[in-house]
């Protein structure tokens, strides 16, 4: 819709469809904690007095486990807020932008970064956004791959994991955003991958895609301390953990002689009012076990010598990778929630746009 300011002179108007936060959450987050309207409005035509404005067109969104702590109350010492009950969610996406009067960003650029889950996005942050200069990619591939995840496999295995020629690692959540990289990036350093996964179709996927030496499927194991021993009969130098609880717990003991533990996630313990203890502790002891955790944001220092590697794999096609992409800001709740029963194989996007 449009509207005539005064002076005659035309300002364009248009509804801005948004993904509300309803309020904080207890448990597994359910669609009806967002909610999403119709009846808000952006202006497309910023005052050109301001010099610090972007208007953006959002295009894609990621959906992430992360999130799942900012739909929490506040905890002192997060490393990230939580959503504010009654606002429009935020994340990470790609977006164009259709006006600007930051020196920086000029109609028409492409960009990804911090935007909010809405059609489009009036931002004063330019700190939080990055210019994409790789049109040779699909842009989804920029909330992904070339985004967060690839960057959090990057730093996670490369740098905090120390790895070695012909290390045994074993990566949970195998076939998620994080992890179907961080198993391919050990293969090309010429380690030995086994994954974990919650189905066949994810197990199947991680063999013959994504060339994982063995995967299985956790729900279908009745005791996962033997199902360790039998995929790591000598044990392992690098376990992934993106999923933390009872996996973790049960990793422990079968870890080598100066193993590393990465801690990069814990999906299995988001959603629990009470967190899952971890009893085997004593083997970070006995076996000179480096355990560590990591926050990607911390490293993005390093993100063009990532740009540097990943770009060239991606087009030698040295990597895969495999986005389970949702169409409608509409469906962006339920591409969320989805995240915590595995209903996504491969990286979570939301396509609001293509253009």
């Amino acid at each position: 819709m449009t509207e005539l300011a005064k002076g005659s002179s035309e300002v364009v108007v248009v509804r801005n469809k948004r993904v509300i936060f309803k309020d904080y959450v207890n448990g597994y987050p359910k669609e009806s904690d967002m909610v999403v309207t119709y009846d808000a409005t952006i202006h497309l035509e910023l005052p050109k007095s301001d010099g610090g404005l972007i208007l953006l067109k959002n295009l894609y969104l990621s959906c992430d486990p992360y999130m799942r702590g900012r739909m929490s109350k506040p905890i002192e010492g997060a490393y990230v807020d939580s959503f504010i009950p009654g606002s429009v969610i935020s994340g990470y996406g790609v977006a164009k932008v259709l006006e600007s009067t930051h020196p920086d960003f000029k109609k028409g650029d492409l960009i990804s970064g911090s935007t909010n889950w809405e059609e489009y996005s009036l931002t004063t942050n330019p700190e939080s956004l990055i210019k994409i200069q790789h049109a040779n990619v699909p842009l989804s591939y920029h909330t992904g791959i070339l985004g967060m995840a690839g960057m959090t496999a990057y730093v996670g295995f490369y740098e905090i994991c120390s790895p070695k020629k012909g290390d045994v690692v074993f990566v949970s959540a195998a076939s998620g955003a994080v992890g179907q990289l961080v198993g391919q990036f050990a293969k090309l350093y010429g380690c030995y991958v086994v994954g974990s996964a919650g189905s066949k179709e994810k197990v199947d996927l991680l063999k013959n895609k994504f060339g994982f030496d063995e995967a299985f499927n956790y729900k279908e194991e009745q005791n996962i301390g033997a199902t360790l021993k039998r995929y790591f009969p000598d044990g392992i130098d690098i376990y992934f953990d993106n999923v933390g609880g009872k996996m973790l717990d049960e990793v422990l003991p079968n870890m080598r002689l100066q193993g590393r533990i990465v801690v990069c996630g814990m999906i299995s313990q988001y959603n629990l009012d009470q967190p899952e203890g971890i009893y085997n502790l004593i083997f970070l002891l006995m076996k000179r076990v480096r355990m560590q955790g990591f926050i990607v944001i911390d490293h993005y220092n390093l993100y063009p010598k990532f740009l540097e590697m990943i770009l060239p794999l991606i087009q030698e096609r040295k990597i895969m990778y495999v986005e389970d992409t949702i169409e409608g800001l509409e469906n962006a709740p339920a591409a969320l929630v989805g995240l915590f029963t595995g209903k996504n194989i491969g990286k979570q996007v939301v396509a609001i746009a293509h253009d």
